[in-house]
């Protein structure tokens, strides 16, 4: 009669919980993966939100703006004419546009939210995103990956799975 040896127990960690999951994004206990990089959550610390800068090319729209109105003002002092209510009409008008517009653009590329920490002693940009609900996900994800490092590990899947019902 043959009979099969019992298997020895090994005490293989089950594969962390993904706390967030998104394309190019990964949340888990253990590590912080996004574009490719990869931070472990026990070299992160001293997180903080930033905005990006503003968009380049509405910002140098704004100071080209300025630039021309400022030189056609300073040209039209020195012609020593006398300026007619209709000409102070049409530069408010040549004003109005292109402040409109770049009004318009800064609307439509808002500044991006920025996760910074420190990583391993220096302070590196973690995550960016123009959309804030995602940001909000990815930076609450990691705060609580932060906790489960702290508390040694999750036994259990997270709360927000669990259903008291």
């Amino acid at each position: 009669m043959n009979a099969t040896r019992p298997q020895p127990i090994t005490s293989a960690s089950p594969p962390p919980t993904p706390l967030y999951r998104q394309p190019g994004i990964l949340v888990t206990s253990e590590a912080f993966v996004v574009a490719g990089r990869r931070f472990p959550v026990r070299d992160l610390s001293n997180l903080r939100t930033a905005r990006g800068p503003h968009d380049r090319l509405t910002m140098r729209s704004v100071l080209v703006t300025g630039a021309v109105l400022g030189s056609v003002g300073i040209a039209m002092s020195f012609s020593g004419a006398t300026l007619s209510p209709t000409v102070f009409l049409l530069l408010g008008a040549a004003a109005f546009v292109p402040i409109a517009l770049v009004s318009f653009r800064h609307r439509m590329r808002p500044r991006a939210y920025e996760l910074w920490g420190d990583y391993r002693g220096m302070t590196v940009l973690l995550f960016s995103s123009d959309e804030e609900r995602e940001y909000g996900q990815v930076t609450r994800a990691l705060l609580r990956a932060q906790e489960v490092y702290r508390m040694g590990g999750m036994a259990s899947p997270p709360l927000v799975n669990v259903y008291p019902w």
